[in-house]
């Protein structure tokens, strides 16, 4: 069933939010793109990527709740694993998760104007799947990122969802987290369908919430039981997101 669209919010979102968004972005991609190199790894660099996420958020009606942010520890760096609704997913995880991290993107995001410099000045790690060999190298580089309470968060679906409901992980995340026996910290989006489906680009203002859950120690699962940790980690995502 498809939800109504409120023709005065229709309005508003193309005349008036999304040109104020638009240039915004590039305003944060360049500050990025100089900050970075200069500061790198540092809450300054970060900074501008924060506010821009708070604003697309407030300008487009969307409220952030998060809960379970108490489990983690700042000095740890961790492998956040989520579930993938919508693009607001990504301002959500800027905004309102104060870590330093490395998103895991697909390399095709490299060819956005000015945002793909800026992730690209950032450190964050484009995924090469045109070949096993080239998907390996981009895991390894991501792994070198990760010291010093740098995390990394990733979508292991690979793509947001079509109905709402959670598809199968890939095996990236795992890999990078057992290879570095790095906790993996499933976090719950939830919302954030509603707000915006895919292939689309009309927004319905509402909540979105993360729901942050007890990080999950790898060790038990090297050498091999990888299937294992990613089922359970499938399990604790997909338990709030109803």
């Amino acid at each position: 069933m498809k939800s109504k669209i409120n023709p005065l919010f229709f309005i508003y979102q193309w005349v008036f939010a999304f040109p104020i968004l638009l240039i915004i972005t590039i305003i944060v991609a360049l500050s990025t793109i100089v900050l970075s190199p200069l500061l790198p790894n540092s809450k300054i660099s970060y900074h501008p990527a924060r506010i821009w996420s708070r604003i697309c958020c407030f300008l487009c009606f969307v409220k952030v709740e998060v809960a379970g942010i108490q489990h983690l520890d700042r000095s740890k760096s961790y492998v956040f694993a989520l579930n993938h609704q919508s693009i607001f997913d990504i301002f959500v995880v800027y905004g309102w998760l104060s870590f330093i991290f490395k998103w895991m993107m697909k390399a095709e995001l490299r060819k956005i104007p000015f945002v793909g410099k800026a992730c690209e000045m950032a450190g964050h790690i484009f995924i090469n799947r045109s070949s096993p060999i080239a998907a390996k190298q981009s895991l390894e580089r991501a792994e070198i990122q990760l010291k010093n309470g740098v995390s990394v968060v990733v979508f292991p679906e690979g793509t947001r969802t079509k109905t709402g409901q959670m598809g199968t992980f890939k095996r990236g995340a795992f890999r990078i987290a057992t290879d570095l026996a790095l906790p993996i910290v499933p976090v719950t989006i939830r919302g954030g369908f509603e707000r915006m489906k895919r292939n689309t680009l009309n927004i319905n203002p509402g909540k979105i919430e993360m729901i942050i859950h007890q990080p999950i120690d790898v060790n038990p699962f090297l050498p091999d039981k990888t299937a294992d940790l990613m089922q359970i980690t499938w399990n604790q995502v997909n338990s709030d997101l109803n």
